[in-house]
């Protein structure tokens, strides 16, 4: 494997574990809360300068339907995430703290509405790409074939991810920390086990409808192709 793509994968597996850390805020408090925000700050830097080049060629070649949903997608992930960190500034209580603000219950919704859109378009991010991802992997352990058996398993493993975290969704109240209707919903009796589980589950319900909608759309597309031959 080449090392740019191999530190693309390292940077960006880092980044998705970050995120995870910095929303258990009661678990972690508040300091290592803000310790993670400076790194995650650092590493997503790191990660749009290694992908500049997608920048450039945004207005270039052909724009169909994969390529439009890509584009609207890591601009509206850059953006939330942007705004998190902006947000987290001003209502900093240790590394930040000597900045004097008034009225922080304002940004301090804002800064927990956009985390939770930009985890959202962090997991649809990730299942746009999880093709590509998947393929990296299996280079690197040297994995090379598939089988019919492997493909339904890793497919019902899939379906129960997606079962699970539909169900978490609603028993936490997704729905309101997304429209800042009840941000701070906190379980304090919270288990480092469970919220893990929850939000990786959360998350496989947008990598995995991503990914196989993505698959759907190149088969029509494939399928318009031949019949306009």
């Amino acid at each position: 494997m080449k090392l740019n793509i191999f530190i693309r994968l390292v940077i960006d597996l880092s980044m998705t574990v970050l995120i995870l850390v910095a929303m258990a805020y009661q678990i972690t408090g508040n300091t290592i809360h803000e310790v993670v925000g400076v790194i995650l700050f650092f590493l997503f830097i790191s990660h749009n300068i290694l992908n500049r080049r997608w920048y450039k060629l945004i207005y270039k070649g052909k724009h169909n339907v994969r390529r439009i949903l890509s584009i609207a997608v890591n601009l509206l992930f850059l953006v939330s995430m942007a705004v998190v960190m902006i947000s987290s500034v001003p209502i900093s209580r240790d590394i930040f703290g000597f900045i004097p603000i008034n009225n922080n219950m304002v940004l301090l919704q804002i800064h927990v509405m956009t985390s939770y859109w930009g985890f959202i378009f962090m997991s649809v991010h990730i299942g746009m790409s999880w093709g590509t991802i998947f393929n990296a992997v299996r280079n690197m352990t040297g994995i090379t074939g598939t089988s019919h058996t492997s493909t339904i398993v890793l497919r019902s493993i899939a379906v129960l991810i997606v079962v699970y975290g539909v169900q978490t969704s609603f028993e936490r109240d997704m729905l309101s920390k997304l429209t800042i209707y009840n941000p701070f919903g906190w379980s304090y009796d919270e288990s480092s086990m469970g919220f893990l589980t929850d939000h990786l589950a959360i998350m496989g319900i947008y990598i995995s409808g991503t990914h196989y909608v993505l698959k759907f759309i190149r088969k029509q597309d494939k399928a318009m192709a031949y019949k306009s031959r």
